[in-house]
């Protein structure tokens, strides 16, 4: 049975390559459904299409409305990549006010594996509330991917989004996926 991941994308560098993200969960088996922030599908906008073929499933960014059915099937694991500096400084707080933020905010309180793995420069991630955001998601059981597990902030105009390791974070997901069996 093939497994279905949420990839859930900020409006991070890494973002433009989502494409890429999206085949390397798809190599290691996964039914690959993309969540982005609004800012996120913006960026994508013009080629969104493109991504819907390519997993299948419609590209979601906004909640649906009240009646509608369900676009996406259920999930067996969320892996929020990229993540910004601003979606998990929003999340930490609990302002769950897109969809992608929603999703995960409920998602680990119900029993689905919840990984994060940032995107974001030395400068932002020394602002106070990072620290702050980390530390609250990790007590809920979301695991933040960063340092050697993950991805290290990077010095400010020097990221390298076509470098993202993709490959830790699925490999990440793919673990705490078989872990926690949930239904």
């Amino acid at each position: 049975m093939t497994r279905v991941l949420y990839l859930i994308a900020c409006a991070a560098g890494p973002t433009e390559h989502v494409d890429d993200g999206l085949r390397a969960a798809q190599a290691e088996g996964w039914d690959a459904c993309l969540v982005l922030t609004p800012s996120a599908a913006r960026w994508w906008e013009p080629r969104l299409a493109e991504l819907a073929a390519l997993t299948g499933h419609p590209v979601r960014s906004q909640y649906k409305l009240p009646g509608e059915k369900d676009a996406l099937p259920k999930c067996d694991a969320m892996l929020v990549a990229p993540l910004s500096c601003t979606s998990l400084c929003k999340w930490g707080a609990g302002i769950a006010d897109t969809l992608a933020l929603g999703l995960v905010s409920e998602g680990v309180h119900m029993g689905i594996p919840v990984l994060a793995m940032p995107y974001f420069n030395r400068a932002q991630g020394a602002q106070p509330a990072v620290a702050r955001a980390v530390e609250t998601l990790r007590s809920q059981g979301v695991v933040y991917l960063d340092g050697a597990e993950g991805y290290e902030p990077h010095p400010p105009r020097h990221g390298n989004a076509a470098g993202f390791p993709w490959d830790r974070a699925l490999d990440a997901t793919a673990t705490a996926a078989r872990r926690e069996p949930h239904g």
